[in-house]
């Protein structure tokens, strides 16, 4: 994929892995649009990026989201390439944890994110193009203590990613799913605990993670190759993800299913 002139919506674009997508994205000629609930970070953001549209909007709002994929196709006449990237993390206990908590990450972290991308597969469908891209993590890889909501959801959104890339897979549109291991944002700070407070301190692996400027290069130079599963990740926690790759040879196998007629079949079937 040549990203320029290509328009790319990503959300949770105020801050983190998200800002620097964006900020990338411009620098190489792309159009792009930020969403996220603070609209004043978003605006910041934008002031780096060029061409940008700002649509703010909490990512579990389903008219707030209708609304948003109305503008954002409109702005430029469709859209390329669509982050799922909004997400809270989790450090508790699972024997502390408020079922709340696990209610309240589900809802943002897997159920709107596979919104934003029904909103959006129609529309890509029908032009025969795009790419989808999900940011899962290592802990979609590997069950991680004190994460046991955020490796559910994100083992739950690879499983998603991956079923909808058979789908899609004889439609032009390509799905890819991006498993970060420790990035150096916020992402520690804010994340729930217990109680479903924010923890507001970091993590010493977080802040010696991997700079989101390189982070998001990476995820786009592995985008641009067609890459299916991304894994971006240093020392233990790449040797886990690579340990847990699924081969590409069983991507294949599933999309050759497609081809083959399986969905018609099993709906011949009812």
């Amino acid at each position: 994929m040549d990203y320029a002139g290509r328009t790319a919506w990503i959300t949770g674009a105020s801050s983190g892995i998200g800002a620097a997508l964006a900020r990338d994205l411009a620098g190489r000629g792309a159009n792009v649009v930020l969403s996220g609930r603070d609209e004043a970070r978003l605006d910041a953001v934008a002031a780096d990026c060029g061409s940008a549209l700002v649509l703010p909007f909490d990512v579990r709002d389903q008219a707030a989201l209708a609304d948003a994929i109305a503008k954002a196709i409109g702005w430029k006449g469709g859209v390329d390439l669509a982050f799922a990237n909004a997400g809270v993390s989790q450090r508790s206990r699972a024997l502390k944890t408020s079922m709340q908590v696990y209610r309240d990450i589900i809802d943002i972290d897997l159920t709107a994110q596979i919104a934003f991308s029904q909103g959006l597969i129609g529309h890509m469908t029908e032009r025969g193009s795009g790419a989808l891209a999900f940011v899962s993590s290592i802990a979609g890889k590997v069950g991680v203590p004190m994460r046991t909501a955020y490796c559910a959801v994100k083992f739950g959104l690879a499983g998603y990613a991956d079923a909808l890339r058979a789908e899609l897979s004889q439609t032009g549109v390509s799905v890819h799913v991006i498993y970060p291991g420790s990035v150096a944002t916020d992402v520690a700070k804010n994340a729930l605990v217990a109680d479903g407070s924010k923890r507001g301190r970091s993590d010493r692996a977080i802040d010696e993670g991997i700079p989101a400027p390189d982070a998001a290069k990476t995820m786009l130079d592995e985008i641009a190759k067609g890459t299916r599963e991304i894994i971006v990740a240093q020392g233990m926690e790449a040797g886990m993800g690579e340990m847990r790759r699924t081969p590409d040879a069983l991507f294949d196998q599933v999309a050759a299913m497609v081809a083959n007629g399986y969905m018609e079949k099993m709906e011949a079937e009812g």
